[in-house]
């Protein structure tokens, strides 16, 4: 067997394990069930939104918290990190026309202090005021400045804790994905989302694997405080996977899927909107690891790059085997990706361009390193988070 065979033999052993091997995450299937059982209390509820300059975006979301159906207390705590435009002004205005059975609080946060990123920072001390507002909440609901959420989300949400005692309740909001770029690359960051952290085994009490999506989770009070509350995260810049897996890790039942309605409202510039999305974080997500880094990287080329080079190479050597095997690995690729692009309302042939798009996440992996090892690593709203993985304080 020659090399050149043996590398498009690979990429088809690492697809046969995806689809059969890795909790048939491809399916896209854990999404929140249309009918649920009602617990016969409704517990109460407080609501915790970190916002910095989020004027754009921030009418729509907490107007839309706003507008919640729900039997139990309901609080709504918005923390202002220091915005920079008009968000705190939208804030109070809204605050000011809140109906009397959801009253919005509105406070600025306290100066960032080391060793805390400034989203876990405005969400720790939303949740300490939270705790003086609404004292008998048993859930806090952890959304960010830019998810709109349907009238009956809180409800469903919490019925679906009730239901199934969950301590962590999870939903990967829709991303925007208008434009050239967004349709061509946010239904594959959902897609590798899913692969990384397979939904069915983070919804498994008996699988190790634990993730959340930062943009919506409602939590157990107990459940955090069992975890050791925000406090003993405060570093991460991958809060909600963090969080998620201290919670399991302490005994907590997690469960994760992707949102049917509720969605974020923040358009993407474009590639580098979305490009900064990820290499804010990616490395990160190694460790800050070269090796990992390394390994990474050429994983992603045999997985998705090499197929369709093979493909080219048999055309071109004629060889009938090379041929055959960058065909059947491409349309096993293509075969995985249909459930999530069918989630996006894409079409099929959308598939074809995964290979490309792997590239494209590949180069903002690289970027996202070279960003760390320049000190700008983690760069977000304004303030530079690569210093926390080396024990200093964010800029």
């Amino acid at each position: 067997m020659t090399l050149l065979t043996l590398l498009a033999v690979l990429p088809l052993l690492i697809w046969l394990y995806l689809l059969i091997g890795r909790g048939r995450f491809w399916l896209a299937d854990q999404r929140m069930p249309m009918r649920l059982p009602e617990p016969e209390r409704w517990p109460g509820v407080a609501v915790v939104v970190p916002a910095r300059n989020e004027a754009a975006v921030i009418a729509q979301s907490v107007g839309a918290l706003l507008d919640q159906v729900y039997s139990g207390d309901l609080a709504i705590v918005v923390v202002d990190d220091h915005s920079e435009d008009e968000t705190a002004d939208i804030l109070h205005t809204l605050a000011a026309g809140a109906k009397a059975n959801i009253p919005v609080h509105v406070f600025q946060a306290d100066t960032l202090p080391p060793r805390w990123s400034g989203k876990l920072w405005a969400l720790d001390q939303g949740i300490r005021h939270a705790g003086t507002k609404l004292p008998n909440a048993t859930y806090l609901l952890l959304t960010d400045a830019d998810v709109r959420h349907t009238r009956h989300s809180i409800h469903r949400l919490v019925a679906k804790a009730e239901a199934d005692r969950l301590d962590m309740v999870s939903l990967m909001v829709r991303l925007d994905c208008s434009g050239f770029w967004g349709r061509l690359l946010i239904p594959a960051f959902v897609f590798f989302f899913q692969k990384l952290y397979p939904f069915p085994w983070v919804n498994n009490p008996k699988r190790r694997t634990a993730a959340a999506a930062g943009g919506c989770i409602l939590i157990r009070r107990s459940a955090l405080d069992r975890a050791g509350g925000l406090a003993a995260i405060g570093h991460a810049i991958i809060d909600d996977c963090t969080l998620a897996a201290a919670v399991k890790r302490t005994g907590g039942r997690l469960w994760l899927g992707l949102a049917n309605r509720v969605k974020s409202v923040r358009p993407y510039e474009g590639l580098a909107g979305i490009w900064n999305m990820v290499a804010r974080s990616a490395y990160a997500q190694l460790n800050h690891s070269p090796w990992l880094l390394m390994g990474t990287l050429a994983g992603m080329a045999l997985t998705y790059v090499m197929p369709p080079l093979a493909l080219v190479a048999g055309l071109v050597l004629r060889d009938p085997l090379l041929i055959g095997l960058g065909a059947v690995v491409w349309l096993l690729m293509m075969v995985a990706y249909l459930p999530t692009l069918r989630y996006f309302g894409e079409s099929w042939d959308a598939a074809l361009a995964l290979p490309a798009v792997a590239a494209l996440f590949g180069a903002m992996t690289l970027s996202s390193a070279i960003r760390h090892w320049r000190g700008a690593g983690g760069q977000w709203k304004g303030r530079i988070y690569g210093s926390l993985a080396r024990g200093g304080s964010d800029r």
